[in-house]
C-alpha cells in the first residue's frame, strides 16, 4: 500500500478532477482512462481490485494509488500530469502551486520530479496604492496617445504600458528579442511571469495575430501566461476562431480605462481575467463582466 496521506488525496482530487463533474477525471471517457493506465502503467485500472470506493473514475484513481506501493503511485502522478498538460483549461482547475505542491508529493514517495515543475517563485511585496494623483497622470498620458500618428503611437503605447506595470508595482520589463522573435515586453504579478503584446491600430486584432503569439508562449515555459492588450478590442470572428482554453487573455482599451478609472485597479483585472479563463476557458471577459 502506498503511504499517501487524506490531505495530498485532497491535493489529487483538486489537480485531477474534471471541474464541476464530480467522479471524473480530466477528461477520460471509460475507454480511454482504461487504455492511459494499460499503456502508461501496464495496470488494468477496471479490475475489481480497484473498485473498492466506487465505480466512477476518480474512485478508482484513488483506490489505486491507495493500493498499489508508494513507487507505483507517484508513476500515476506523474503519468497524470503530464497529461494533464496536454488539455486546455476547461478540463483541469487552477490550483495555487498545483505543480510544485504534486512535485513534492511525488518525490516524497520515491518518484522522479515532474520534468516541468516550475522553480518556487520569488515572493512578491505587497501590490502598492498608486494613489489619485498617479492614476490621473496615468489617465491622461493615455489620452495623450491618440492624438499620436500610429507608428510612434505604438511605441509609445508600450513604453506606457511597461511604465504602468511598474507603477503597479508588476517589474515591467522592456522588449524581448531572441532569434527574430520579438515580444513587447513582460510583467510579474503575484510571482507568475506574463509576456505582454500591444497592438494600437484602427482595426480590431483577429484570429492571426492572437495565434501567432499563442505561438511565441507556447515556446516559453510552461508556467508562462500571456496578456495581449488590442486598444481597438478584438473581433468576435477572430475570438471564436482562436477558440478557449490558451494561455493567454485579453485586454482592450475600454479594459485598460476602467482599471485606470474604475474601482477595481490594474491588477485586479488581470487576475479576475486569469482566474474567469482558467474556469470557463473564455480569454477575453470585460471590466464590467468580472465585477
Amino acid at each position: 500500500m502506498s503511504s499517501i496521506r487524506p490531505i495530498e488525496m485532497k491535493l489529487v482530487d483538486q489537480l485531477f478532477e474534471r471541474p464541476g463533474e464530480r467522479g471524473y477525471v480530466l477528461d477520460f471517457s471509460n475507454v480511454t482512462f482504461s487504455s492511459f493506465f494499460a499503456q502508461e502503467l501496464s495496470a488494468d485500472i477496471y479490475d475489481d481490485c480497484f473498485g473498492q470506493r466506487g465505480n466512477s473514475k476518480m474512485n478508482r484513481l484513488r483506490c489505486y494509488l491507495e493500493t498499489v506501493p508508494d513507487a507505483k503511485a507517484a508513476d500515476a502522478l506523474r503519468a497524470l500530469w503530464e497529461y494533464r498538460e496536454t488539455l486546455v483549461d476547461g478540463f483541469k482547475v487552477d490550483v495555487p502551486h498545483g505543480e510544485r505542491r504534486l512535485n513534492d508529493l511525488v518525490k516524497r514517495l520515491g518518484g522522479t520530479p515532474l520534468a516541468t515543475a516550475a522553480p518556487e517563485p520569488t515572493p512578491t511585496p505587497s501590490r502598492p496604492n498608486i494613489g489619485p494623483a498617479k492614476r490621473q497622470q496615468l489617465q491622461d498620458e493615455l489620452i495623450r496617445l491618440t492624438a499620436l500618428p500610429p507608428q510612434p503611437r505604438g511605441l509609445a503605447f508600450e513604453k506606457f504600458l511597461r511604465d504602468l506595470f511598474i507603477a503597479h508595482g508588476m517589474e515591467g520589463g522592456g522588449s524581448i528579442n531572441i532569434r527574430g522573435e520579438q515580444i513587447d515586453g513582460s510583467f510579474r504579478l503575484d510571482g507568475q511571469i506574463y509576456l505582454f503584446e500591444a497592438k494600437w491600430q484602427n482595426e480590431k486584432t483577429g484570429a492571426p495575430d492572437l495565434h501567432i503569439f499563442e505561438g511565441k508562449l507556447g515556446q516559453k515555459a510552461v508556467w508562462t501566461r500571456g496578456l495581449f492588450i488590442s486598444q481597438s478590442g478584438f473581433t468576435e470572428e477572430g475570438l471564436s476562431a482562436f477558440g478557449r482554453g490558451k494561455r493567454l487573455i485579453c485586454m482592450d482599451g475600454l479594459d485598460l480605462w476602467e482599471a485606470l478609472t474604475g474601482p477595481l485597479t490594474l491588477p485586479e483585472v488581470i487576475d479576475l481575467k486569469a482566474r474567469r479563463a482558467s474556469q470557463t476557458g473564455d480569454i477575453f471577459v470585460r471590466v464590467r463582466d468580472l465585477q
